[in-house]
């Protein structure tokens, strides 16, 4: 069943959204070599709950952490570790919180000192499908139309959607109806209507779209050791067109981190 938020439950979604922006900008500007990634999450968790804020991801289905940190070839799920950033890294950097009973969910890939051409193209291509995933988001839309937009987008930057793992509603639950793939055909699926708030996150690899699952149970990584980014917004259906809760400056379409 898909749930409609009503104007004060989207009000409480955007603080706990504004939250997970908030941490997320903070944990990018720490991103260098020699950080490692659990000092990250030590960090994360301090400043969710320094906010009066739970961590979302922390104890969900048993995962350890308050952040998914995937670095590389680690598409999502990466679980923090005393393994140090080195430069040339990419790092995806994933977190959840829930604020006064509503969730907000946000990710940003971001580079570890200079990187490859490649691997700045792949950050450019992802973040640019999230924004072209958001510019479908409006009343009498359908689920479906996100998701071509943004397959649609990372193809034509000669990269391949991961297929696996989709975006998701939210709310007063973490993961709510409906599902989101990043790709498809458009003109499919429930149709958006005014209230529905979504967590929208193309997966991209640099190679290949096929992934594997590592033997934690979480990680999830490219089958080809291919590069992996991903991006995230949580986004409201208003009559005016999407409205970004993980953003600051929430207005219009093609809000980035």
């Amino acid at each position: 069943m898909i749930v409609c938020k009503s104007a004060a439950e989207i009000g409480k979604m955007r603080e706990a959204s504004m939250l997970v922006a908030e941490v997320l900008a903070e944990l990018a500007a720490q991103v260098q070599p020699g950080v490692t990634t659990l000092e990250l999450d030590v960090e994360a968790e301090r400043l969710v709950r320094a906010a009066g804020a739970e961590p979302a991801f922390k104890g969900y289905r048993g995962y350890p952490c308050t952040l998914c940190a995937s670095t590389n070839d680690e598409v999502i799920h990466g679980i923090p570790s005393k393994r140090s950033l080195v430069e040339g890294d990419i790092i995806s950097l994933d977190m959840g919180v829930k604020l006064n009973g509503f969730f907000g969910d946000s990710a940003v890939t971001v580079p570890v000192g200079r990187i490859s051409d490649d691997a700045s193209a792949l950050l450019r291509v992802t973040r640019e499908s999230l924004d072209k995933g958001i510019g479908q988001v409006r009343p009498g839309g359908r689920v479906s139309d996100i998701g071509h937009a943004i397959q649609a987008h990372v193809e034509a930057g000669g990269f391949s959607v991961v297929r696996e793992f989709v975006g998701h509603g939210i709310g007063a639950s973490l993961h709510e109806e409906p599902q989101i793939a990043n790709y498809g055909e458009p003109g499919r699926g429930p149709r958006l209507a005014e209230g529905m708030v979504l967590a929208i996150e193309p997966m991209v690899n640099l190679g290949r779209a096929a992934v594997q699952v590592l033997g934690d149970g979480w990680t999830a990584v490219t089958r080809d050791g291919s590069l992996s980014a991903h991006f995230e917004h949580t986004v409201a259906v208003t009559k005016d067109g999407p409205l970004v809760l993980t953003q600051p400056s929430a207005v219009g379409r093609g809000v980035r981190v």
